[in-house]
């Protein structure tokens, strides 16, 4: 079923809390900051370890669940069944989430150490990384993670109105989510009525003039950084054909029998479609009306206007690259000096993620975009953790992010059994926590947790 638009206009600007039906809370007291996956992980392990403490959510959305509920492709529903887990652990009677409340403006981290024993930073890696070459102002050169959030309804992208009336799109990256964008701009839009994506975003979809869409990478085939499962989608998707450029495949075959796996099945599939197509996938493409077109060993050096119309991107001035060293997963790259255009009338940057510090108490390495911590303890910050991306970077997919999350639960689960966190002491949490939001702008709402998560999946 298709989600309806409106949830970008739920309360905006107004705090959500999802009360539990508790008041006045015993216990240590710990408040994480970000509903996604890391925060939702960590509550899990902390509520079962600790059948004493409780845990306060904040979330800058309206909505919980972060890159799960807005960030996962609407054909990969399975992706999305760990809301389910989620779901369960926020309908523990110690657990409660406070949505529309931005660390920093709503609530400072100085106020939080003072209301918790415990504060988890885990509100991810959510801005988008630059360029920073001549033209990247022109319009629809948009990012990735933004277009996304369009299709799947997140607040605040919902009106990001993308022009679709090219034909040609040009994906600057070649990671899952570059592949999963091109796929939603591929797709059959009958295929996409079977999915969970946006009204608003079919509508639009069901319009587009886009036929062809490259996908653009500085390095070669074996540096590649999707998944052989997003790679097989786009090889036999109805309607469309995969084309590749044979001469970005010089040696890989070669370099393969010394390729772990499951680096070593991904290339395998990718010199397979570029070198000797199986005979069922050239029977589909000699009729397939649109294209895929992995472009390997090129890199922007320049966005160019449209001469048509006027302000908005017409081509990308790319860079020709080479390797250099040894064939590796993590090769080096050069420029080769040679240069070349492409035409395009819509550009998506799929370039990565950073992360920025919502408080200006929070150490922060400016150049990696994450939190300045050792194993998850903010340095200089006693009490005071952070997880998920926000620590590590955006690395990884969502497997990785709760292996990070449960170690950093059980660090803070021995911290407070030895007393490193004096969770002795009573701390006010919430009780405190709400009169403070409500001092900010009286009246806020409140609203149900029981019927928000009646509806927290739909």
């Amino acid at each position: 079923m298709r989600r309806a638009s409106t949830l970008c206009s739920l309360a905006k600007g107004a705090p959500l809390r999802f009360l539990s039906t508790s008041s006045a809370r015993q216990g240590p007291q710990v408040c994480v900051v970000g509903a996604g996956p890391a925060g939702f992980y960590v509550t899990q392990h902390l509520v079962k370890t600790l059948p004493d403490a409780n845990v306060d959510i904040y979330e800058k959305l309206p909505v919980p669940f972060g890159l799960v509920r807005f960030g996962v492709a609407p054909d990969h529903p399975e992706v999305k069944n760990v809301i389910n887990t989620f779901t369960k652990t926020a309908q523990n009677p110690r657990v409660r989430f406070v949505g529309n409340v931005s660390l920093g403006k709503d609530l400072s981290l100085q106020e939080l150490q003072r209301l918790y024993h415990a504060v988890i930073l885990t509100y991810g890696a959510e801005h988008d990384k630059s360029l920073g070459i001549p033209g990247e102002d022109l319009e629809n050169i948009l990012s990735a993670r933004r277009f996304v959030g369009w299709y799947n309804g997140q607040p605040g992208d919902e009106n990001l109105n993308p022009d679709l009336s090219t034909d040609t799109v040009a994906v600057l990256g070649q990671g899952n989510v570059a592949l999963d964008v091109a796929r939603v701009l591929l797709a059959p839009i009958d295929y996409l009525k079977s999915t969970d994506i946006t009204a608003h975003a079919l509508e639009a979809l069901s319009k587009s003039q886009v036929k062809r869409v490259m996908l653009i990478g500085r390095r070669g085939p074996v540096q590649a950084a999707f998944t052989i499962k997003e790679l097989r989608e786009m090889l036999k998707m109805e309607g469309c054909k995969s084309v590749f450029q044979q001469d970005d495949f010089k040696g890989v075959q070669e370099f393969l029998p010394s390729v772990a796996r499951p680096r070593k099945r991904l290339t395998e599939l990718l010199a397979q479609a570029a070198l000797d197509p199986k005979a069922e996938w050239l029977e589909a493409w000699k009729t397939a009306e649109r294209s895929f077109e992995p472009i390997f060993y090129r890199s922007p050096a320049a966005f160019l206007p449209s001469s048509s119309k006027a302000g908005t991107v017409g081509a990308i001035k790319l860079a020709v690259t080479e390797l250099h060293g040894e064939m590796s997963e993590t090769q080096g790259v050069k420029n080769t000096g040679a240069f070349e255009d492409v035409k395009c009338g819509l550009v998506l940057r799929s370039i990565g993620y950073k992360g920025l510090p919502a408080d200006p108490d929070i150490p922060f390495d400016s150049k990696s975009g994450v939190v300045i911590n050792s194993k998850g303890k903010v340095k200089g910050l006693p009490g005071v953790y952070c997880g998920g991306w926000l620590g590590t970077g955006p690395v990884g997919v969502i497997v990785n992010t709760m292996g990070n999350a449960f170690e950093l639960g059980r660090l803070i689960e021995g911290d407070i059994k030895d007393g490193t966190i004096n969770a002795t002491t009573a701390r006010p949490g919430y009780m405190e926590a709400a009169k403070i939001l409500d001092n900010k702008g009286p009246g806020r709402a409140r609203t149900a947790l029981a019927r928000m998560l009646k509806r927290g999946s739909q």
